[in-house]
């Protein structure tokens, strides 16, 4: 069975389905390595798999994005980011997009040198790459070694078609569908990254690589030979690259362990007390947004007398602490997968994570994206019949509860999704990648 290396990205949302992959991989036999910073190791321990220290982003998130200890310019960066989502869907993305060069290539000197080091050191037959760790997937061409793409967000992120970009959502809920003038200089804006972006690879291919084949756009390397996805097969989706084969797992999600007796504890007085509990969750970033969290909570209290709620406020947990009560349970994190078998809806951003462990769980949900992939997601909820979107920076407590109220109408394709997506995860999709890199990568 051949060995891997599995790399990600120092950000729990990509390091955890990242990690549930490397153990499905160790299932079918294979020997598997998890690579990533210091404070990832016990992913690995969980996993099964051996640890590899390696760093290929400067930044990091290791659960509460705003606690993890970073550099002045990277909280800075993440100040203007969280700023941003507060202007609205095209002021996010265009910050994000100006942040880009710095976040994503940020020492591919350094990452290849590491990457060269740990290749003759453990001589792997392949690799999984995140497919947001442009810096790794770069060094990987340059060595001329073979990889596996792992899309950790919508699929999307993996380009195909000449008018995709990445940072361009390729479609738009309704409420938030930006005016023309805006999609125009949002276009703008990915276009002049891409062609950047592309500059860069280009130039750093032919210094340290200058027999290999041009990496060409840059946001579109991706593998030859496989991509998993981490979501659902849906038919609308845009166009995929016609080499390599597409694994769509449907989710990354184990299964879920039953609540501790803590949380049993907890969940047992909200419904003694409530007919529905709903959680709230808007991920390791976007849990500063504490306005929104606040608006949404104080719409189910106020709003729906029969419904509880649970919070997840990340480091803000003190500036909500007063809305915490018989109905209302406020905490920094939450065991997101283990919940969502015990609530009877949720409230998130629109990440992937979230996404398709709602649908795993059969949990209808209103989402409210702030930015990335989320847009993209928060429309393939809409069209799937998964979920209702809202614009948070726009949003009331009636507007929450007449959303919530409306899932069980609106929500009608769920039941299907939630079929389609049990009947894959992880472990099928491991097989599946394992088959497609033995068939197709070359050997080493």
């Amino acid at each position: 069975m051949p060995r891997i290396v599995v790399v990600s990205p120092p950000f729990m949302s990509h390091a955890r389905p990242l990690s549930v992959l490397a153990s499905a991989l160790r299932r079918t036999g294979a020997e598997v390595h998890l690579a990533c910073t210091a404070p990832f190791a016990p992913l690995a321990d969980a996993a099964g798999v051996h640890f590899e220290e390696l760093a290929v982003s400067r930044n990091a998130n290791t659960g509460i994005a705003e606690a993890t200890r970073q550099d002045a310019e990277e909280s800075a960066r993440l100040g203007e980011f969280l700023d941003a989502t507060r202007a609205g869907a095209v002021p996010a993305l265009l910050t994000q997009t100006r942040h880009r060069r710095q976040d994503m290539l940020a020492d591919p000197q350094g990452v290849l040198t590491d990457l060269r080091r740990l290749d003759e050191r453990l001589r792997p037959d392949w690799y999984v790459v995140d497919q947001l760790s442009y810096p790794v997937t770069l060094a990987l061409h340059c060595l001329g070694v073979p990889w596996a793409t792992f899309c950790p967000g919508h699929p999307g992120y993996v380009l195909s078609a000449p008018d995709a970009y990445f940072g361009l959502p390729y479609d738009w809920p309704g409420v938030l569908r930006p005016t023309a003038r805006d999609q125009e200089r949002l276009l703008a804006a990915v276009r002049a990254t891409d062609e950047a972006f592309t500059d860069l690879f280009a130039a750093f291919a032919r210094r340290h690589a200058p027999a290999a084949a041009p990496p060409g756009r840059a946001f579109a390397l991706t593998s030859a030979h496989a991509v998993v996805y981490s979501y659902p097969e849906l038919p609308w989706l845009p166009e995929r690259p016609a080499g390599p084969a597409s694994v769509f797992a449907g989710h990354s999600v184990l299964p879920p362990s039953p609540p501790d007796q803590e949380w049993q504890r907890r969940l047992d007085g909200l419904r003694d007390r409530s007919r529905r509990v709903v959680l709230v969750a808007l991920g390791t970033f976007l849990s500063a947004r504490d306005d929104v969290l606040r608006t949404v909570t104080e719409g189910i209290l106020d709003h729906l007398p029969d419904t509880a709620v649970v919070v997840a406020a990340g480091d803000r947990v003190d500036r909500l602490s007063d809305l915490a009560g018989d109905r209302a349970v406020v905490v920094s994190s939450v065991p997101q997968q283990s919940l969502l078998e015990h609530v009877d809806a949720m409230v998130h951003h629109g990440g992937n994570n979230s996404f398709t462990e709602c649908l795993r769980a059969g949990v209808p949900a209103v989402v409210l994206p702030f930015s990335s992939d989320q847009f993209a997601v928060g429309r393939d909820a809409e069209l799937a019949g998964a979920g209702v979107v809202l614009d948070p920076n726009s949003l009331t407590g009636k507007e929450v509860a007449r959303a919530l109220q409306s899932l069980d109408a609106t929500c009608t394709g769920l039941a299907g999704l939630t079929r389609q997506v049990r009947a894959r995860g992880p472990r099928w999709a491991a097989a599946r990648l394992i088959a497609a890199m033995s068939e197709h990568a070359p050997a080493r």
